[in-house]
């Protein structure tokens, strides 16, 4: 019979293979973007229930920081938990993705600096991060490792916010 083309033979174009590495790329980049949006849902959820159920603690918490009024302690201690709680269900129902990551990105630079400025003038106190029931709260903080972790938040955030995983979101 007549010659068979490569195609027939199986052999797959060069325009395929590369269709074929975007396709598994694009996959992967899938995955990140899954584990970013999730993952840090459930951090701000986490954040903001332990808050809400410890408001005294948290109020303690924010004065060590030695940044704010008494007073304006206690109203950033009511505020900050159901502000943490509203943003991870934003990020968990895919409500504004890109806009609801941003604000999460300004909150978690504006947590870095007050670390950042209390390990800088030598203040010895908790992070407070996840309120009183923080499993790891110790007396103290190890500034530089609580840095870090805030580090990899901030850039799970930003990977939220450069490519959302739109899957399952009410409102992208």
């Amino acid at each position: 019979m007549g010659e068979v083309s490569g195609k027939a033979q199986g052999f797959v174009s060069e325009k395929g293979r590369l269709n074929a590495k975007l396709i598994g790329v694009n996959n992967a980049f899938d995955v990140v973007s899954f584990i970013a949006r999730f993952g840090m849902a459930v951090v701000w959820i986490i954040a903001g229930v332990e808050k809400m159920a410890h408001p005294l603690d948290t109020m303690q918490s924010i004065k060590a920081y030695e940044i704010f009024t008494p007073e304006w302690s206690g109203y950033l201690a009511q505020l900050i938990g159901p502000l943490e709680l509203v943003g991870g269900m934003l990020l968990l129902l895919g409500i504004f993705l890109r806009e609801s990551s941003k604000v999460a990105a300004v909150v978690m630079v504006l947590f870095m600096v007050g670390i950042l400025q209390a390990w800088l003038r030598g203040l010895d106190i908790d992070c407070g991060c996840f309120g009183a029931g923080d499993a790891t709260a110790e007396p103290g903080m190890n500034y530089g490792l609580t840095l870090l972790r805030d580090a990899a938040f901030l850039a799970l955030t930003a990977w939220t916010i450069k490519r959302p995983f739109t899957k399952f979101a009410l409102h992208p």
